[in-house]
């Protein structure tokens, strides 16, 4: 499998297979490049448009912006459950999915615009994924002490801190990745990377955490 982060919360995952997974894509006035990718899923956590810009996707056969279970493709799995994007159960900002996918013998869990701790039902879908895509930078999600408690909780295995301050969204009101990365050796931290290639196998390799080059 090859994950590529794309920008923001949005990522591209390709599995042996060459199915084309996209999460959460970005429109404009989100402060990235927009880039127009093929992709047989796009999984939407909510209705903000640097999250649903399902347009800029091409070849798309599968949009999940709902809860519920779906099989993309033969041995793909998606469970989308609901969460919440703010601290007062949804009051504020509403609701988010919490997606986890299941391919190739891994778990990947991307937890769109958390803005809360996980409950225990939410947990226990949820637990042990080999890779979390988690928010990180505050405000508008969780923060990066709240993110790093929610992935010790999980039991997480690789960390992909997304939703922080890079240089594409400076006048944000959010902080970047540096509280939630606080403690892990740096020798256990791969930066500015392209992609990264996991499989169910090589595991015990991967790094603890990854910052994608912005």
């Amino acid at each position: 499998m090859i994950i590529q982060q794309i920008g923001h919360a949005e990522f591209l995952i390709e599995t042996e297979s060459g199915m084309r997974i996209v999460t959460d894509p970005y429109g404009e006035g989100c402060g990235y490049p927009v880039r127009k990718l093929r992709a047989d899923a796009a999984l939407v956590s909510h209705g903000h448009h640097d999250h649903n810009a399902v347009e800029n996707l091409t070849g798309l056969q599968t949009v999940v912006d709902r809860e519920g279970i779906y099989t993309l493709s033969k041995g793909i799995r998606v469970t989308a459950i609901k969460g919440f994007h703010d601290d007062a159960m949804g009051s504020k900002r509403g609701e988010t999915l919490l997606f986890l996918l299941e391919a190739e013998g891994l778990r990947i869990v991307h937890l769109g615009d958390l803005g809360c701790m996980l409950n225990e039902e939410q947990m226990n879908i949820l637990k042990k994924p080999d890779v979390l895509m988690i928010p990180a930078g505050g405000f508008y999600t969780i923060d990066g002490k709240t993110a790093r408690k929610t992935a010790d909780l999980l039991q997480a295995g690789v960390l992909l801190p997304m939703h922080y301050k890079t240089k594409h969204n400076a006048d944000w009101p959010i902080s970047g990745p540096e509280d939630f990365l606080e403690g892990i050796p740096e020798k256990e931290i791969r930066r500015d990377i392209d992609v990264l290639r996991i499989t169910a196998s090589d595991i015990v390799c991967q790094p603890r955490a990854v910052i994608f080059k912005a």
